[in-house]
């Protein structure tokens, strides 16, 4: 199901980011095998299936319209510059589509109940970056690859970007007391991130970027106090299982509408 170079990968990971939080640790009172640890274990192994196989139907899809879109010229002219220039510009671009598919998770309520997924994590760590539900990786990367592709970074150039994308996403989630000092309002760090899985309504709707806090700064969507949120996770009843987990965000949308009062995403999440 998985190659041999995703086990690597995955055990290269866990090597890392055990010691890490070990070592220096955010909550030093946190197990690493805190609650609900085996469930995200399961979304490491084998959402990514799942995910791959979405992503590329989507993006099959797009490129059977896309190269009548966008010249020719444009492609070339792109592959041309150093490989350093396209990486930077690859990053910049690819996060710019994730923040604003991310802004639209957490405003549309019907994208929210896949969001949820994620949010329902209440003790962060290197492993909580795993838990999303399919369609809202599936989407959320769509939006940052398909731009990518459509205008036509080298193969190498996208390879830096997911690399990129793939370790930053583990740390940003890791209970890890590691600071950026003054690049933190540049790039995305675990100060940054942590606030936006705080349960505290003063950081609700903040910091969606990826990699780039500096769009959340343009965005007017930062957040990022000198203190760390004291409480993570969702007041919705989210299920704790993976296969319910999957079906939730259905189950959801087939129940009664509430007031908008109490159906707002706002009213019953941290972003």
């Amino acid at each position: 199901m998985f190659d041999l170079i995703d086990y690597k990968a995955v055990l290269v990971i866990a090597l890392i980011f055990i010691p890490l939080e070990q070592l220096l640790p955010l909550h030093a009172e946190q197990s690493a095998t805190r609650r609900h640890w085996l469930n995200d274990v399961f979304y490491l192994l084998f959402n990514g299936i799942v995910i791959k196989f979405g992503l590329l139907l989507v993006i099959g899809a797009a490129m059977l319209v896309i190269p009548s879109v966008v010249p020719e010229a444009l492609s070339a002219a792109l592959q041309s510059q150093p490989l350093w220039l396209q990486a930077i510009e690859a990053l910049i671009i690819a996060d710019i589509g994730f923040y604003f598919a991310h802004r639209a998770f957490h405003a549309m309520p019907f994208l929210w109940r896949f969001h949820a997924i994620h949010h329902s994590i209440e003790e962060m760590d290197w492993l909580a970056a795993h838990r999303v539900h399919p369609v809202d990786q599936i989407l959320t990367k769509s939006a940052s690859f398909l731009p990518l592709f459509a205008l036509g970074f080298s193969g190498e150039a996208l390879l830096i970007y997911v690399l990129i994308y793939h370790w930053q996403s583990v740390f940003i989630h890791a209970n890890t007391r590691i600071k950026f000092g003054p690049l933190r309002w540049l790039i995305a760090s675990p100060q940054f991130h942590h606030w936006h899985h705080a349960n505290e309504r003063q950081a609700y709707d903040k910091n969606f970027a990826a990699q780039l806090s500096v769009l959340d700064l343009i965005g007017g969507t930062l957040f990022m106090p000198q203190h760390m949120p004291e409480k993570y996770g969702v007041d919705e009843p989210v299920p704790q299982l993976y296969h319910q987990q999957l079906v939730y965000p259905f189950v959801t949308a087939a129940e009664p509408v509430a007031p908008i009062a109490e159906a707002s995403p706002a009213a019953a999440k941290p972003e």
